[in-house]
Formats: C-alpha cells, sequence, structure tokens
C-alpha cells in the first residue's frame, strides 16, 4: 500500500451543450461535447490518523465541511469498507464556479488516487457509479482517467444527466480561457436557462444524435456550429461574458463561447 499519492485533476471545456427540460427528479438531461484541457489542480492524497475522516486542505479557497471529497471518500468507504482516514492537499488552479469542472474532475482524481492508495483495485463500472453518486459531472472525468489516463487529452459525448460518456477521437486543440470577473452560480444559471426553455426562447444545437455530434466534432474548428444553451440567458444577465466573447473572436479565435454554466469564456485558435 502506498503512503501517499499525487494526481492532476485536468479542466474541460463543453464545445456545444444541449440542455432539456428539467425532468421530474430535478435533474436536466444533456447532450454535448466535452473536452479536457491542459489546465489542472494537483491533488495529494495520503493515509491520516483517526478512523473514516477525510481531511481537506485548500490553501487558495474556503471550501464548505461537506464538499465533493468528503462525499466521494464516504460514498468510497461505504463500498470497501475502509475504516481508514484520509489528508488531500489541494494545489487549486482551476477557478471556482467558471464552468470548467474543477471540483468534479478533483472528486474524480481523488477517487481513483484513493482506490491506488488503499490498492482496493476497484473495477471501472465501480468507479463510475462512485463518481455518478459525487455529482452528474464527475462521470465525464473518471471516463477519462479509466479510458485515457492521467496527463491525456480525452473527449467524449456525453447525454443523460451526464452519467452517459462515450470516447470522441481526441483533439490538440490550442485553447485559451478568459475569466470576465463575473460570479454565475450554477443554480442561478439553471434557473434563467429554465426560464428561457419555458417562453421557446432556447434552439438547442441544430444536430441530435452521437453520429451528428462526431461529425461536427470532426470539422474544421472555424466550421462548428457548436452552441451552448447557457450562453445566451447568462451572457444576457453578464455583459462582461458577452464582451469577452467578442473579444476572444476579435483576436482571432475560430470559435470561442462560454464553458457549462459560465462564466469562463474559451477560444480555440487555429494558427491562421
Amino acid at each position: 500500500m502506498a503512503d501517499s499519492v499525487v494526481a492532476l485533476a485536468p479542466a474541460k471545456i463543453n464545445v456545444g451543450l444541449s440542455v432539456f427540460p428539467r425532468r421530474a427528479d430535478g435533474y436536466h438531461d444533456i447532450e454535448g461535447v466535452f473536452t479536457t484541457v491542459s489546465l489542472h489542480d494537483t491533488l495529494s492524497v495520503s493515509i491520516a490518523d483517526g478512523e473514516g475522516e477525510c481531511l481537506v486542505d485548500c490553501p487558495s479557497m474556503v471550501l464548505p465541511a461537506q464538499n465533493t471529497f468528503t462525499a466521494a471518500y464516504k460514498a468510497f468507504c461505504v463500498l470497501t469498507g475502509i475504516k481508514s482516514s484520509v489528508r488531500v492537499t489541494v494545489d487549486k488552479r482551476i477557478p471556482s464556479g467558471g464552468g470548467l469542472g474543477g471540483g468534479s474532475s478533483d472528486a474524480a482524481s481523488f477517487i481513483q488516487s484513493i482506490d491506488r492508495l488503499f490498492c482496493t483495485h476497484l473495477l471501472s463500472s465501480c468507479l463510475y457509479e462512485l463518481a455518478l453518486s459525487v455529482g452528474s459531472d464527475v462521470p465525464f472525468f473518471m471516463h477519462a482517467l479509466c479510458e485515457a489516463g492521467e496527463g491525456k487529452n480525452y473527449a467524449a459525448y456525453v447525454t443523460g444527466r451526464g452519467e452517459n460518456v462515450e470516447a470522441l477521437p481526441p483533439r490538440e486543440l490550442d485553447v485559451r480561457l478568459a475569466l470576465p470577473g463575473v460570479p454565475v452560480s450554477t443554480r442561478e444559471a439553471y434557473a434563467w436557462l429554465d426560464e428561457a426553455i419555458g417562453r421557446k426562447e432556447i434552439r438547442h444545437n441544430a444536430f441530435s444524435g452521437k453520429e451528428a455530434w462526431a461529425a461536427e466534432w470532426k470539422k474544421d474548428v472555424g466550421d462548428w456550429r457548436f452552441v451552448n444553451d447557457f450562453t445566451a440567458p447568462v451572457a444576457a444577465r453578464h455583459e462582461a461574458i458577452a464582451a469577452a466573447i467578442r473579444e476572444m473572436k476579435g483576436a482571432g479565435a475560430s470559435f470561442a463561447d462560454m464553458s457549462g454554466s459560465g462564466s469562463t469564456v474559451f477560444g480555440i485558435f487555429c494558427g491562421q
């Protein structure tokens, strides 16, 4: 059994995202293409004194007492019967609440790290179930770790509430990120989106199904027709986001949009 494990947790962008009306269980079905990017957090995980505790050190931000790490560790201990305590130290580079999946990626990398730390050798199906129990975006990052490996590019077509993840050919993309400096909570973003869906203002992407999304993903970036359903309702309330998208395009980006529920804006540059 290892004494400690160090892991990288990558950010992701949603190059296209359709979000459908709220389900009876409170979740939304989605359809989209996600890809990891080089920006990452670094986790250091080790066994700690005590029993059944998950101790979290995150010097750059204050986390609530109950967070994705504690939720993941509780589910892991229930599944495996592990009684030990662990400590995780987080070097945070992915901005919180930026639509880049930092918390979800941290959770996926943490689950894989404690599996290695305790030599529990969980099947990938168990890792995916643990991931989904923590959050809707976590399965994508777990698939990235299991199918591509740490530090490798990974892209996927994602459906359901995030639990259905089907790999796509990865692409080497020059992705640049901008933080407009306005806070956008996921709860607010979904509320604004639900209002827009109710008024039938959201058109979603012009294509559906894995084959159609995969074909769009393979096109030249400048020909992409991807849309993020969150962008219009969120940018309508935060001009700084709309301005950042315009600035990315003005700087030569072949494609630019907001990632996820915001507020991070990404541009993809193709060297022209």
